[in-house]
C-alpha cells in the first residue's frame, strides 16, 4: 500500500498529467485548424501559442492566491478550468472562442506548473522530495504520450477528429477534481498563516520525525511572508530559476511537441506515419523520465543536467544537419527521414533525463518559504514565455525559408551548449538537503 505521501504527491501531480496532455494534443490538430479557418504562418502560431499566453498569465497570477488561499483550493480551481476549457475547445466553431478556450486551458497549465510541484515539495519528506516532485513531470510526459497516442487513434474519424482529440481531456479533468477533493492543505502553507493547529496532524500522517523541530524551522526561516522577491538576498536563487526556465524552452522542445507531424511530413513521412512517430517519440520521453526519477535523488540533479545537456548538443546537431540535406518537397531519401526520427528520439531522451526531470523539482527547492510561491511563479512565467515565443515562431520560420527546419535545429543546439557552461559553472546541487538546509547553503539569511 503507498505511503500517505506518495499517495497524496500522485494526486496532486495529476495536474502534470493535464499539463502534458494539453501542450502536446494541439499537435495532432494544428494543420486541421490551419485549414478549417485559412490561417496563415502568423495567426497559425498565434493560434497554437494562444494557450502558451494563457500559461504566462496563469504561472504570473497564480502565485498570490497560491499564498492568500492556499495551495488546494488553487489546485481545484485549476481542475475546474481544465474541464470547462477542454469542452469549449471540442465544441467551438468561431476562431475566436476557440482561441479563447486555449488561452483558458494554458492558464491553467501555467497555474498547475507552479502549485503542484509547490504543493508537493512542502509535504515531501526530505529523502523522497527528488522522486515525489520529479513525479508532476513523470505526469507530464505520460500526458504528452497519451495525447500522441489518442491523436494518432482519433485521426481515422475524418474532418471532426480533432475535435475528439481535444475533448477526451474533460476524462481525467473530471477524475483530478474529484481526487483532489480527499488531499490536505500543504502544512507549511498553515504554519505560515499561523494555524499550527491544523498543520500538526497533517504533519504526523506525513511521518515527520520532530514536529516541533519542523515547525520552529519554518518560522525561523520566514522573516516576512509576504516578503518581496526582488532583493539582493535572493538573487542566486532567482538567476537559477531564471536561466533553467529559459534553457528549458531554448532546446526547442516545446517547438517539437507541438509539431511533431508537421516535422515528420517535413521529412518526408505520409500523414499516418507522421501521426505515428510522435507515439514513438512520446514513448522515450516516458520511458526516461521514468529512469530519471529513479536516479535524481541517488546522483543529484546537476549531474543529470550535465549528461542531458550533452545529449542534446550532439542529437539537436545531428537533427539539423539531417535537415540540411533534405530537399524542401520532402523528397529525401528514405534514410535520411528514418534519422529524422532516430536523432528526435534521442534528444527526447536526454531532454527527458536531465531537463525535464529537474526543472520543476529544483524551482521549488531553491526559493525560502517566504517566496517560494512567488520564485516558483517567476520560473514558470519565464519559461513559458520562453514557450510562447519559440511556438509561435516555429511555423514562421520552417514556412519562410526552404532550410527553416535546418535554422531551427542549429539554434536549439547552440543553446544547450550555453546551458552546458551555465551548469558546469553555476547550477547548484540539492539531493538529499532540506529545504531550510538549501536556503542556508545560498547564503540567505
Amino acid at each position: 500500500m503507498l505511503s500517505y505521501p506518495v499517495r497524496i504527491a500522485l494526486i496532486a501531480a495529476l495536474g502534470g498529467f493535464l499539463f502534458g496532455f494539453e501542450t502536446a494534443v494541439i499537435s495532432g490538430a494544428e494543420k486541421t485548424i490551419q485549414q478549417l479557418w485559412a490561417l496563415d504562418s502568423f495567426w497559425h502560431g498565434f493560434t497554437v501559442a494562444a494557450s502558451l499566453i494563457g500559461t504566462v498569465l496563469g504561472s504570473l497570477l497564480v502565485g498570490a492566491p497560491a499564498r492568500t488561499h492556499g495551495r488546494k483550493k488553487v489546485l481545484l480551481t485549476i481542475a475546474i478550468i481544465f474541464v470547462i476549457s477542454s469542452i469549449g475547445c471540442a465544441s467551438v466553431s468561431a476562431w475566436f472562442l476557440f482561441v479563447l478556450f486555449r488561452f483558458s486551458s494554458g492558464f491553467a497549465v501555467g497555474a498547475s506548473s507552479v502549485v503542484g510541484p509547490m504543493y508537493i515539495s512542502e509535504i515531501a519528506p526530505a529523502h523522497l522530495r527528488g522522486r515525489l516532485a520529479g513525479m508532476f513531470q513523470l505526469n507530464i510526459v505520460g500526458g504528452i504520450f497519451i495525447a500522441y497516442l489518442t491523436n494518432f487513434l482519433f485521426i481515422g474519424l475524418g474532418d471532426q477528429a480533432w475535435r475528439w482529440m481535444l475533448g477526451i481531456m474533460v476524462i481525467p479533468s473530471v477524475i483530478f477534481w474529484i481526487l483532489l477533493r480527499t488531499i490536505p492543505e500543504s502544512p507549511r502553507w498553515l504554519i505560515l498563516n499561523n494555524r499550527e493547529a491544523e498543520a500538526i496532524p497533517i504533519m504526523n500522517r506525513l511521518l515527520e520525525a520532530d514536529v516541533n523541530r519542523a515547525i520552529a524551522s519554518i518560522k525561523e526561516s520566514v522573516q516576512a511572508h509576504h516578503e518581496k522577491l526582488f532583493q539582493r538576498r535572493y538573487m542566486k536563487p532567482v538567476t537559477y530559476a531564471v536561466l533553467l526556465a529559459m534553457f528549458n524552452q531554448l532546446s526547442g522542445i516545446n517547438a517539437i511537441l507541438y509539431y511533431a507531424p508537421r516535422i515528420f511530413e517535413m521529412a518526408g513521412f505520409d500523414q499516418s506515419r507522421a501521426y505515428l512517430q510522435p507515439v514513438y517519440i512520446g514513448a522515450a520521453n516516458l520511458l526516461f523520465t521514468m529512469l530519471a526519477m529513479t536516479m535524481i535523488d541517488k546522483f543529484g540533479r546537476k549531474t543529470l543536467m550535465l549528461i542531458g545537456s550533452i545529449g542534446m548538443i550532439v542529437f539537436l546537431g545531428l537533427t539539423a544537419y539531417t535537415f540540411k540535406d533534405l530537399q524542401p518537397a520532402g523528397g529525401a531519401a528514405h534514410v535520411a527521414n528514418s534519422n529524422v526520427l532516430i536523432y528526435l528520439i534521442g534528444f527526447i531522451a536526454f531532454f527527458a533525463f536531465s531537463q525535464g526531470a529537474v526543472i520543476w523539482v529544483f524551482i521549488s527547492e531553491i526559493f525560502p518559504n517566504s517566496v517560494r510561491s512567488q520564485g516558483g511563479a517567476l520560473g514558470s512565467f519565464t519559461h513559458w514565455i520562453m514557450a510562447a515565443i519559440i511556438s509561435w515562431t516555429f511555423p514562421i520560420i520552417v514556412e519562410s525559408s526552404a532550410h527553416g527546419g535546418f535554422y531551427s535545429f542549429v539554434f536549439y543546439s547552440g543553446m544547450m551548449l550555453l546551458q552546458l557552461l551555465f551548469i558546469l559553472k553555476m547550477m547548484p546541487e540539492t539531493k538529499g538537503k532540506s529545504l531550510e538546509q538549501i536556503q542556508q547553503e545560498l547564503g540567505i539569511k
